[in-house]
């Protein structure tokens, strides 16, 4: 086992530990009376070939229906008991299960989370029960418009990337799908060269490393050959090239009263880190809080819109930037024409000193604000470990943001956002 403290800010000091069986814990100790253990894997529905799509996330759902040590629903009732909380989440690059506990329990119940994820036995019975609640959710999810609104932009925003995909996957490959297939893929990534086991609380960080590598040890079982599996995605995951000119796609959607409206841009993601974060500032200058341009131009001033937000979505190889709108059919060409015309302005430096101070300000704060807890740290430094092998962003973010000039976030919306390429989704209420 080889260890490192890292350099950190004062209020950060994680401690991380690479096991010579590949798994990496990352623990750090914080004075709140709750310890968190989360453990990230490097599978996601990027991973996941067409045939398979979803798989990862119904099997996010089958991991609690029990181990040979522990019957179905047995671990959750042990959680209640000590009125800890746990939950999962499944994303394209990532799968993540955590649970957040008192100090005194932590020891009884982490070896019950790591045999839950890595001794997942997926029974017919439980699969097809299972395979039910997850065709319901994709009908809700389907159902949902402002889902079915960023569904269509993804399909629009990429060509061949996977991330044009929805992470539940198709009903019509879930309803598909064999037990002995998810028993291969479970095989196959639950491994611990592909796991992340961050750990924050109010107990020592090498009493908290001694016990998660001991509940690892004793829960794991190493294959004596790696398993075969043939759901990958084999596809070479490279960014798509910028939009050359205005990609349009209009939908009807007879359970809108108002419109959508989204424009997205394709942007570094995850794999060009430095890149991302005048893109960061860039959104929230534009789209989000009630001082924000797009807000008190188009919302408050104007009244064309109801609703209007930006986001910058770093995902792994590639991100978009994403404006979304709701607002009266009739207004559709006016709010395009305001939102490419702010983007215009910023980009001939319509960006004042007193404003990115106060804008970086507020980015960086919101960033230490929401991660004062210990499931919030835990869940930060698990992303960025898992993702891309470093804790240095989860650490340096808020100097990063702080530290850019007027001319870098002027660059990134010249070089990022063309006023005249660009992805817009439209979704209009059915006309009756």
């Amino acid at each position: 086992m080889t260890a490192v403290l890292l350099k950190t800010p004062p209020l950060n000091a994680p401690k991380l530990v690479q096991l010579s069986n590949g798994l990496t814990i990352v623990a750090e100790q914080m004075p709140v009376d709750a310890v968190n253990l989360n453990v990230w894997l490097n599978v996601g529905s990027v991973k996941e070939s067409d045939e398979i799509n979803g798989m990862a996330h119904f099997l996010e759902h089958m991991v609690f229906k029990g181990t040979p040590q522990l019957k179905s629903g047995e671990f959750e009732r042990f959680i209640e008991e000590r009125g800890a909380i746990t939950n999962a989440a499944t994303s394209q690059e990532y799968t993540h299960y955590y649970i957040t506990t008192a100090p005194k329990d932590f020891a009884q119940l982490a070896p019950l989370q790591l045999d839950v994820v890595l001794n997942a036995m997926i029974p017919d019975e439980a699969f097809e029960r299972e395979r039910l609640v997850v065709l319901e959710e994709i009908r809700r999810s389907e159902d949902n418009p402002r889902r079915r609104t960023f569904y269509r932009a993804m399909e629009t925003c990429f060509e061949k990337l996977p991330y044009r995909r929805p992470v539940l996957g198709p009903a019509t490959v879930i309803e598909n799908l064999t037990p002995q297939q998810m028993r291969s893929f479970h095989d196959y990534w639950y491994q611990p060269q592909s796991m992340t086991a961050s750990v924050v609380g109010n107990l020592p960080v090498d009493e908290m490393i001694e016990t998660v590598a001991d509940a690892f040890s004793q829960a794991y079982i190493k294959p004596t050959d790696r398993p075969f599996f043939n759901g990958h995605n084999s596809q070479v995951l490279e960014p798509e090239p910028a939009f050359n000119d205005i990609i349009r796609r209009e939908y009807e959607d007879e359970s809108l009263h108002q419109a959508r409206l989204v424009m997205a841009w394709r942007v570094p993601g995850l794999t060009q880190l430095e890149e991302t974060y005048a893109l960061d500032v860039l959104a929230v200058i534009l789209g989000q809080g009630k001082v924000s341009r797009l807000f008190r131009d188009l919302r408050e001033d104007k009244g064309l819109v109801s609703h209007i937000s930006a986001s910058n979505m770093s995902q792994g190889v590639q991100g978009i930037f994403y404006i979304s709108a709701q607002l009266p059919v009739e207004n559709i060409p006016r709010v395009e024409a305001a939102i490419t015309e702010h983007i215009r302005q910023i980009q001939k430096q319509s960006i004042k000193e007193t404003e990115l101070a106060r804008i970086s300000t507020q980015v960086a704060n919101r960033f230490i604000f929401n991660n004062e807890r210990p499931s919030d740290r835990a869940n930060l430094y698990g992303y960025y470990q898992s993702q891309l092998q470093t804790l240095e962003p989860a650490l340096n973010y808020p100097s990063k943001i702080q530290s850019l000039k007027i001319e870098e976030v002027q660059n990134a919306a010249q070089r990022y956002l063309s006023p005249q390429a660009y992805a817009i989704v439209v979704m209009k209420p059915t006309v009756k």
